[in-house]
C-alpha cells in the first residue's frame, strides 16, 4: 500500500538529505539529527494523510498522480506564479512535450544529455520527449526579426518535461521522472544583463517568502579556469557574465559562496538554496546564463547601428521543480498550509442536524465568497469531527448552532490555535484573504 504514495518498507522512514553542493560540504551531525525528530513531517507521509498525489507502478516509478486536494495547492501556486510574472514583464508560452530529433540535434542534447532523454519513432520520423524548454521558447523568439527596441523579451512557462533517471535514485516527489519547471528565458543585450539579475533576485526573494522561506544560502558557480576547454564561448564572454552575477549579488548585499569549476558548459550560475523550518538547505532557485544555445540557434536581435548582434540568454527557474518544491514546502510546514494555498479552506459543522439547513446556507455564502468550503453532516460527534479536521490540517472550522442561527453568525476555530471567537461570513472571509 504505501508504494502507492512512492514509499517503500526499504525506505519508508528514510528522509532525503537536502542537496548540498559536492565542494562545499557541510557539518550534517546536527541537521541528521533534527531529519530523524522529524520522520513524521515526510512529505510522502503526509501526501498519503492528507490524500494529495500518489505514485502508482502500473502508471510507472517516478509519475506523479496529482489527486484533487494536491491539484488545488497546484494550482494555487501556479496561479499566484502566473500572476506575479505577468505583473513583472513575462508573457506566458506554453509549448509541446515533444519534437522532431533534429531541435535537440542543434540544441546539443542528444549529444550531452541523451542518456537521460525519450527517444521514440513514429512513421520513420525520430521524437524526443521534451527534457527542456529552452529550444521551444528559442523558436518562439526566432518567429519574426527582433529589434533592441523590444528587448529584454521574457518568456515564462509552467512546462512540463521528463528526464530519465535511475529507478534507485527516484524518491517520492523529490526526483521523479516527469516534472514540472516554473520555467523562464530572458533574451536581452549585454548592457541589460546586470538589471535583469538584479531583478530576479528582487523577484526570487518575493515569491519565496510568499511561501515562508525567509533564509537561503547563495552560490555562485563559474568556469575552472584551470580547464577553459571544459567549457563553451570565449573567455571575454565568460569573465563578462561571472562580474555581472557577482555584482549584482554584491549590490543586492547577498553574501554568497563562489566554487570555481562548478559552472555549467554553456556559462556561469547563482543557485538560492532555500533553508526550511528543520535547518536543511534546497537547491531551489537557478539563474544561468547560455553562450550555448543562443549560438547553436543563431539567435540575434538587430541593435541600433542597424547590425545583427547575438542575443543575451539567460536561463532562470525560480521555485525550481515544481514536484521538489510542492514536497519541500508540505515538509516545511508539516503539512499546515496556510489558508490561501489549503485545499479546502472552511469546514462547517451543524451542531446537530437541527441546524443543517442554516450550516448549508453558511456553506453555500463561503463559496459564493470564493472560499473552498467542505459541509460536513456526518452524524458522528462534534468533538470526532474537529478532530477530523485537525487531522486534516484544515485551517478554519465554521460551527453553527442554535446561538449562531439566531444572530446570523458563526462560531469560528482555527487550526492549531481553537476557538477565535464569534464572525459573521464577511469577517471570517476577510480573515482567509488576509496577506501571509
Amino acid at each position: 500500500m504505501l508504494a502507492k504514495w512512492g514509499i517503500t518498507k526499504h525506505h519508508s522512514k528514510h528522509v532525503l538529505k537536502p542537496r548540498e553542493h559536492p565542494k562545499n560540504p557541510p557539518n550534517f551531525s546536527e541537521k541528521n539529527n533534527k531529519e530523524r525528530e522529524l520522520s513524521d513531517a515526510d512529505h510522502r507521509i503526509i501526501g498519503q494523510q492528507l490524500d494529495l498525489f500518489s505514485i502508482n507502478e502500473q502508471v510507472g516509478v517516478g509519475l506523479v498522480l496529482w489527486h484533487p486536494k494536491g491539484t488545488i495547492i497546484r494550482n494555487q501556486i501556479r496561479d499566484f506564479w502566473e500572476k506575479e510574472h505577468l505583473k513583472n514583464g513575462y508573457q506566458l508560452v506554453c509549448t509541446p512535450h515533444i519534437a522532431r530529433e533534429q531541435l535537440w540535434k542543434t540544441s546539443g542534447h542528444l549529444d550531452y544529455y541523451r542518456q537521460n532523454m525519450y527517444l521514440l519513432t513514429k512513421d520513420g520520423e525520430n521524437y524526443v520527449v521534451k527534457p527542456m524548454n529552452c529550444p521551444f521558447h528559442i523558436q518562439i523568439y526566432k518567429t519574426k526579426p527582433r529589434s533592441y527596441k523590444e528587448l529584454p523579451i521574457r518568456y515564462a512557462e509552467w512546462g512540463t518535461v521528463y528526464r530519465y533517471e535511475r529507478s534507485g535514485t527516484l524518491h517520492g516527489l523529490m526526483r521523479v521522472r516527469g516534472f514540472t519547471q516554473d520555467d523562464a528565458h530572458i533574451f536581452c543585450t549585454t548592457q541589460q544583463v546586470e538589471n535583469e539579475i538584479l531583478k530576479l533576485l528582487d523577484f526570487t526573494e518575493h515569491l519565496l517568502q510568499k511561501f515562508g522561506f525567509k533564509k537561503y544560502h547563495a552560490i555562485l558557480s563559474t568556469r575552472d579556469p584551470e580547464h577553459p576547454e571544459k567549457y563553451m564561448g570565449s573567455e571575454h564572454k565568460w569573465k563578462l557574465a561571472q562580474k555581472a552575477l557577482a555584482t549584482a549579488l554584491k549590490k543586492k548585499k547577498i553574501a554568497y559562496t563562489e566554487i570555481p569549476g562548478e559552472a555549467v558548459f554553456y556559462g556561469p550560475k547563482i543557485d538560492l538554496n532555500i533553508v526550511d523550518a528543520a535547518d536543511r538547505e534546497w537547491q531551489c532557485t537557478t539563474i544561468q546564463f547560455d553562450f550555448n544555445l543562443p549560438k547553436r540557434f543563431n539567435t540575434r536581435y538587430v541593435a541600433a547601428d542597424g547590425k545583427e548582434h547575438e542575443v543575451v540568454m539567460i536561463h532562470r527557474a525560480l521555485l525550481g521543480a515544481i514536484e521538489r518544491f510542492f514536497a519541500i514546502l508540505i515538509e516545511h510546514t508539516h503539512g499546515n498550509l496556510p489558508a490561501w494555498l489549503a485545499p479546502t479552506q472552511v469546514t462547517v459543522l451543524p451542531v446537530s442536524t437541527d441546524y443543517a439547513p442554516y450550516a448549508e446556507k453558511i456553506h453555500n455564502e463561503l463559496l459564493a465568497n470564493g472560499v473552498r468550503s467542505e459541509l460536513d453532516t456526518s452524524t458522528a460527534t462534534m468533538s470526532y469531527r474537529i478532530r477530523q479536521a485537525e487531522t486534516q490540517k484544515i485551517p478554519y472550522m465554521a460551527i453553527c448552532g442554535k446561538r449562531e442561527a439566531e444572530t446570523n453568525k458563526i462560531s469560528v476555530r482555527k487550526h492549531g490555535t481553537g476557538s477565535i471567537g464569534t464572525l459573521t461570513v464577511g469577517e471570517l472571509v476577510q480573515k482567509i484573504n488576509e496577506p501571509p
